[in-house]
């Protein structure tokens, strides 16, 4: 879990000492050592503020970890598609690589990556990548046709809810990583 002094993690110059924060966040981060074998970087430089730290890792463990109304592997092709839209690099590298992980296939995270459509998925995967694309790239047009798309692949209003949530959450994400040029960890090139 030591945040190696040559390790860029992002461009501010805000330094990152992990070993300086609170018992509870290093608690936080050996979890995530011990399960995912890495601390990813987006962790790490939250542990600037525990409050920053805190509601990002609720509401991310809120939709991405919790068994809610989208499967796992639904919810990470959002994340994969919208962080492509948005070409952060970050989320891009990071969540093809968890994709890959829950496909079982790192080719078929990387069609997703590159060009969903293109990917072979079903229809249902698809609409739901549409929406989520429309809902990126221009928000202000979404309406009820789109949200009627959704419903007709047999998405609930909860689903379509989640959908709207993980597709804004990210986009959210990808700015604050493209803005910071935060650095995907090695670890993910590495074991791909």
């Amino acid at each position: 879990m030591q945040n190696k002094k040559s390790e860029k993690l992002w461009s501010l110059k805000i330094p990152v000492n992990i070993r300086k924060t609170n018992k509870e966040i290093k608690e936080y981060l050996l979890v995530c050592e011990e399960k995912l074998g890495i601390v990813p970087n987006i962790l790490k430089t939250n542990t600037i503020d525990k409050k920053k730290f805190d509601a990002f890792n609720i509401f991310y463990n809120r939709l991405m970890q919790d068994e809610n109304f989208l499967k796992k592997v639904e919810k990470e092709m959002i994340a994969v598609v919208v962080s492509s839209l948005n070409r952060c690099l970050y989320c891009c590298i990071s969540h093809s690589y968890t994709l890959g992980k829950l496909l079982n296939d790192t080719v078929l995270a990387k069609k997703i990556l590159i060009n969903y459509k293109s990917a072979g998925l079903s229809r249902k995967n698809e609409k739901m990548l549409d929406f989520a694309k429309k809902l990126t790239v221009s928000s202000s047009t979404v309406d009820e046709t789109d949200r009627n798309k959704l419903r007709k692949e047999s998405f609930t209003e909860h689903h379509i809810l989640e959908i709207i949530e993980v597709c804004s959450f990210f986009n959210m994400t990808n700015r604050l990583a493209s803005g910071t040029n935060m650095q995907p960890n090695k670890e993910y090139y590495l074991t791909q």
